[in-house]
């Protein structure tokens, strides 16, 4: 992928499928315990959100450097996620088929964003 030829971060397919992601994640977590509210359920929000948000924000500092280093963020964050994800499948706040969708969306956009980073580090 070529991203010098993208205009805006919302052609990026990674970041298109983290929105879908977020938007997941906040479906999901409504039927949380209530007593989750300022726990397990605003940080799994706050993970799926930090993802495209970095995305976007790297994208648009317009420096390959910068891009990645946002890059390694999201990463981090979609790590933070699948821990957090496992933690509620764990606790029965997921089914199995909730807990496989997320966890393969997340996996999805690991790989995806690894391949993303190593394309600019290439070019760099």
């Amino acid at each position: 992928m070529e991203t010098s030829k993208i205009k805006s971060y919302r052609e990026l397919i990674i970041w298109q499928k983290s929105i879908q992601l977020v938007t997941n994640v906040y479906k999901l977590t409504r039927s949380f315990p209530k007593e989750e509210l300022f726990g397990l359920t605003s940080q799994m929000r706050r993970c799926a959100i930090s993802i495209p948000s970095n995305i976007a924000e790297g994208f648009g500092r317009n420096s390959q450097g910068d891009f990645k280093r946002f890059l390694n963020i999201a990463l981090g964050s979609t790590y933070e996620l699948q821990t957090q994800i496992e933690i509620s499948f764990n606790l029965e706040y997921l089914n199995i088929e909730n807990y496989n969708n997320l966890m393969e969306s997340c996996v999805e956009l690991e790989k995806m964003t690894n391949s993303l980073a190593s394309k600019i580090k290439a070019k760099s």
